[in-house]
């Protein structure tokens, strides 16, 4: 027998390339086709399979019941190629009101219980669909949703459902993925939609204002959530650690002895095996004090573990053994991880409702266009109906004289300009429609479709009124759905903060060049006129100056961000209080610096989130863009901010968000603007990119962020200063060579300060006498870039300016009123010798 080998057939591979490309596809499968739920609706596509089969089947909620075996059939045999068993314990899962907080499957017969009991088998037990979960298929007949091919594209099936309530947040989710998993907690109807409204009222409302309508997770078993920390964390980051606590009763019985009656458990937490591990730990004597434990719990009054106490027992420190021994107390890890456009995200609480918003504005939008083609194409046979009522003698006549049908039509389109569907709709008319009565109420309804077509061309032309209506039918559901909180809150005394001891108001913090720092009341300062000479405020070492000024609360974060581009962080209220003349605190008591390490910037932040940036400039034109969301850490030794070159600095660090305008000035007075997107967000530790090409024997002297309305401040160390419109710096491409900014000349000397501030706007000018005067934009000239502006500050010929601070707008330090002087308003925070 000859033995054929076809070689072109056999295709050599790399077995590792190829192990990886196919868990790779394997992996992504489990991703988006199994484990991880869909951002928009909150589901898993075995779920969204189940609802859009009962609702094929008609198992509305209105209509009698049907064998789980049969769902769980028409599922397999036309959506989910699976197990039986992974259809029918999700669908179980979603009728135990133990296990889903708004029960999405109505069921009947034995569908397990708290205790692990599992369910009867699928052809035992009936359900239809809950009666939230018409509002999961509101309008999917309409179009507004996208089907695709099942696994054998034999059928259509919905990629998304409508789902007209944030049910991702409303009935939580978990799974486990390859490399990730998720676990969302479920939350109270009427909170989540009170947030949504919210945030659709105010886009630009923040996670902790969002948090006074959202309270926290709301589970079917209630129980007790003790402390914020983790709630706040998962809400501000999408991950977090919420401990939750059974609800305990400690009585009195007749006969003098005190119970403890377990009445709520945390969520999934097996009942019968809490009474068990109870029993072994009074066996093992690891609880002592419990003499005797009985479960009674029933359907008539619910949850009810009695626990009889010995007489000299203690029932605080049994209490504290349980919730440490047991799962009487537990810890829910929150990872709210989801899929957005078929990407698994860690999404914020925000971003999550951002993106369910964005999910009804496009429901509402297809369901909309859907209702228009429709009354319009009503609209068109209606005034085909009236043409022939107006012509209907003639109709009639034609009509009688036409051999056919097809004749009558295409004489009926030729005659009077119709349509084949309106000359269809003539033939198709009753003789009862040309009763006088019949007549009128065509005339009606076409009136009614024309003001329904101007209306929903108006809901399309106008993005609000589709918010309105996201909003109508959001509160709808709420008024008809909505119920109370189940679960309650406590303090966690783990969770005890020193900072809610510690009053939120408006301080300043000042630190000198030497780096002393110190936290004064904002009442201290007031504004003053050009030219002051100051008051004595801080007295400092020789050669030491204030270098950095800024107004703040005692709740924010500080970041301090060094010269060698480390960043550290602090609250505000750990920096010491000072009195007026106090020097302050050394920072190096307060951060551990290394040798040679001084503060470059301080920037205040309330909450890390993930739509801000830190942009960070260096002496030598580098400019670097990252997510603010990784510097979230409060490691004692700090962390890094930025790697840089040899002989590098960082000399300045500000908060961006996107779309925004950089501006950057050099030593020498050249300036350079370009858009914040030129630079593409990279990691921590990165390097950064060229932001301005420098000259010979130039350095950045200054960065900030710049708008149409701002202006460009430039301040010389002799003194002179002037403030340039924004729109004299046209932008560019980031690393050119940029423009000037600043006749740099033997007067005015070289720049020694360049910002951005507004005309009511004000700053700090700080000499090296540590002499410091705050003068308003208003009081600063306006002129062409490349001039030398006038004299800000009174210098004595040893005098020079040593830097300069920005005092933002909504920072209240006008307080004070001082009068120096020559009646003129002064203030100086430090007396020194010029600097070092």
């Amino acid at each position: 027998m000859q033995e054929i080998i076809e070689f072109d057939r056999v295709k050599s591979i790399n077995i590792e390339e190829e192990m990886k490309t196919s868990y790779i596809d394997y992996a992504m499968s489990v991703i988006i086709g199994r484990a991880l739920p869909d951002v928009r609706d909150g589901l898993k596509p075995v779920h969204r399979r189940i609802i859009f089969a009962m609702s094929e089947l008609g198992l509305t909620p209105d209509k009698p019941f049907r064998k789980s075996a049969r769902i769980v059939g028409d599922v397999l045999g036309k959506y989910h190629p699976h197990g039986d068993s992974s259809v029918y314990d999700a669908m179980v899962r979603m009728a135990q009101d133990w296990s889903t907080r708004y029960l999405l499957v109505n069921g009947q017969g034995n569908f397990g219980s708290v205790d692990g009991d599992s369910p009867a088998a699928m052809r035992y037990t009936e359900a239809k669909m809950g009666k939230i979960t018409v509002e999961m298929l509101r309008d999917i007949n309409k179009e507004t949703v996208d089907f695709g091919p099942n696994f054998d594209e034999s059928e259509k099936e919905p990629m998304v459902l409508p789902s007209k309530f944030p049910n991702l947040l409303v009935n939580g989710s978990s799974g486990i993925a390859v490399g990730m998993a998720t676990n969302i907690p479920p939350h109270n109807l009427g909170e989540i939609i009170d947030g949504t409204v919210a945030f659709i009222d105010d886009p630009d409302i923040s996670i902790d204002e969002l948090m006074k309508y959202v309270k926290g997770p709301d589970f079917p078993t209630a129980g007790i959530v003790l402390g914020k920390s983790g709630i706040k964390s998962a809400y501000r980051t999408g991950r977090g650690r919420i401990k939750v606590r059974g609800k305990v009763d400690v009585v009195t019985t007749k006969k003098g002895k005190k119970q403890i009656i377990i009445t709520e458990i945390p969520y999934m937490v097996n009942k019968s095996k809490l009474v068990e591990k109870i029993a072994e730990l009074v066996k093992e004597k690891k609880i002592e004090g419990i003499s005797d434990l009985r479960d009674e719990s029933d359907l008539k009054k619910g949850m009810s573990i009695i626990i009889d106490l010995k007489r000299d027992a203690n029932e605080t420190i049994i209490l504290n053994q349980l919730y440490k021994h047991t799962q009487l107390q537990e810890t829910f890890g929150v990872i709210m991880l989801a899929l957005v456009n078929n990407e698994p995200k860690v999404l914020n609480l925000k971003e999550i409702l951002f993106h369910y918003i964005e999910h009804q504005k496009e429901i509402i939008t297809r369901r909309t266009i859907f209702e228009l083609k429709k009354a319009e194409a009503r609209a068109h046979i209606l005034e085909g109906l009236k043409i022939a009522l107006d012509h209907i003698d003639e109709v009639i006549k034609l009509i009688r004289a036409a051999a056919d049908g097809k004749a009558a039509k295409e004489q009926l389109i030729e005659r009077f300009k119709l349509s084949e569907i309106q000359a269809q709709a003539i033939l198709d008319m009753r003789l009862q429609r040309l009763t006088g009565l019949e007549r009128e109420k065509i005339e009606e309804e076409y009136k009614e479709i024309m003001l329904t077509i101007a209306k929903l061309k108006a809901i399309l032309a106008d993005g609000q009124l589709v918010l309105n209506i996201i909003k109508e039918e959001l509160i709808e559901i709420k008024e008809k759905y909505g119920d109370k909180r189940r679960t309650s809150f406590d303090i966690d005394v783990e969770d005890f903060e020193i900072e809610d001891l510690i009053k939120e108001e408006e301080v300043v913090i000042t630190m000198t060049h030497i780096g002393y720092v110190k936290r004064i009341t904002a009442d201290n300062y007031r504004s003053q006129k050009r030219g002051g000479k100051g008051i004595t405020a801080l007295s400092t070492r020789e050669n030491d100056f204030v270098e950095h000024l800024f107004t703040t609360t005692t709740h924010h974060y500080l970041m301090f961000f060094t010269n060698l581009g480390k960043v550290y962080r602090l609250k505000a209220f750990e920096i010491p209080e000072g009195g007026r003349t106090a020097r302050g605190t050394a920072i190096v008591n307060l951060l551990p610096l290394e040798e040679g390490e001084q503060i470059a910037t301080m920037i205040p932040v309330k909450e890390f989130t993930a739509d801000k940036y830190l942009i960070m400039a260096t002496k030598q034109g580098i400019i670097k863009k990252t997510d603010l969301t990784e510097y979230d850490t409060s490691r004692k030794n700090g962390i890094i901010a930025i790697n840089l070159r040899e002989g590098d600095e960082l000399i300045n660090v500000r908060l961006v968000e996107q779309d925004e305008e950089i501006v950057m000035g050099t030593q020498c007075g050249y300036a350079i603007r370009f858009n914040s997107e030129e630079v593409r967000p990279i990691s921590r530790t990165s390097i950064g990119v060229r932001g301005i090409e420098l000259r010979e024997d130039d350095v950045v002297v200054g960065m900030d962020i710049v708008k149409e309305e701002l202006f460009v401040l430039c301040v010389s160390e002799n003194g002179y200063g002037k403030l340039s419109a924004s729109d004299l710096y046209r932008p560019q491409k980031r690393g050119g060579k940029g423009v000037q900014t600043y006749k740099v000349t033997k007067k005015t000397g070289e720049l020694v300060g360049f910002c951005v501030i507004s005309r009511d706007g004000e700053i700090m000018m700080i000499n090296n006498q540590g002499v410091v005067i705050k003068l308003e934009g208003n009081d600063i000239s306006a002129v062409g870039r490349n001039t030398q502006g006038v004299r800000l500050m009174k210098l004595s010929p040893d005098e020079s300016i040593a830097t300069i601070s920005k005092v933002y707008k909504e920072d209240p330090v006008d307080d004070l009123e001082e009068d120096g002087e020559n009646g003129e308003n002064q203030m100086t925070l430090v007396n020194s010798t010029e600097k070092e």
